[in-house]
């Protein structure tokens, strides 16, 4: 892909910025991304030509309550948010972060732990927003059971059964689980949740700094994130280490990751079907 003429002329009609130079880089599977070297300093930018119009103003608000909270992980700062017009299409600019080789594990559990801490009066969020493309549906909820079932769960299920990605035959073992939730997830308080905390969403600076991207905020149980970083392998012993040196987790967490894991699950599915389809379905059918 190529960077659209029409982002260059925004960016230097609006904001003064002239790119000097520019590369692809890696920006996930729904966005193109570049590197690009400004007469302003070095920046991060991703356009989605397909994006809805309040895509990415989300996203930088997704970064933005997590750049309030009290840690010490880095978040991006955003420039500007472009929403979609005739030939332009939707746009972020982001402050660039280089990336490391490695960095301090241990650190990043135990900032994590602290993201946790930032608390709020209600589950969910005042306005909905994204996970990946997919619309992510909040709202103001006083209890986490009913918040998951209603806006995590449910949603992506009926989305699933729609498409026929899932049979809804399902229906009848999610219902029994629904009714078991209560025992098996303990009480928590809301917590401030980055929401997609997977391998790609965070990185290392070149001070060994943890920088969280990619953010689908909401306010939730705090193992929702603990139990995402689990779904592709899992981050290093330190960085559970680090997170159980602030707060330590309630007995029985391993049992629960599956379920709380349910809802980017039910995303893959809706993204991309195939194998994550079958291993929800195996989950789902031992109910």
């Amino acid at each position: 892909m190529y960077l659209p003429g029409s982002i260059v002329t925004v960016l230097s009609d609006t904001y003064g910025i002239t790119i000097n130079e520019h590369r692809s880089v890696s920006g996930g599977s729904i966005n193109q991304a570049y590197f690009i070297s400004t007469n302003k300093g070095r920046f991060f930018l991703k356009y989605n030509p397909s994006a809805p119009d309040d895509f990415f103003d989300k996203e930088a608000l997704g970064l933005a309550t997590l750049k309030s909270a009290e840690t010490s992980m880095r978040i991006p700062d955003v420039i500007a948010a472009g929403n979609p017009q005739e030939g332009i299409p939707a746009f972020l600019l982001l402050e660039y972060i280089e990336e490391g080789s490695s960095g301090n594990s241990l650190g990043f559990g135990a900032e994590l732990a602290k993201l946790h801490q930032t608390r709020n009066e209600y589950f969910g969020l005042d306005e909905d927003n994204y996970i990946g493309s997919l619309p992510q549906y909040n709202g103001q909820y006083d209890d986490w059971i009913s918040f998951f079932r209603e806006k995590r769960i449910e949603p992506q299920m009926k989305m699933a059964f729609n498409s026929g990605r899932l049979s809804k035959n399902l229906d009848a073992n999610w219902n029994r689980l629904a009714t078991e939730l209560e025992n098996i997830i303990p009480p928590c308080k809301p917590s401030l949740l980055h929401g997609d905390l997977w391998g790609g969403n965070y990185l290392f600076d070149t001070a060994g700094t943890a920088v969280l991207i990619d953010p689908a905020v909401y306010y939730g149980h705090p193992e929702v994130d603990l139990s995402f970083t689990k779904m592709f392998g899992g981050f290093s012993e330190d960085f559970y280490r680090g997170y159980e040196s602030v707060s330590p987790l309630e007995a029985g967490f391993e049992k629960r990751v599956p379920v709380f894991n349910m809802y980017p699950l039910l995303v893959h599915v809706n993204l991309f079907g195939g194998h994550y389809a079958t291993q929800f379905e195996r989950f789902l059918r031992s109910f």
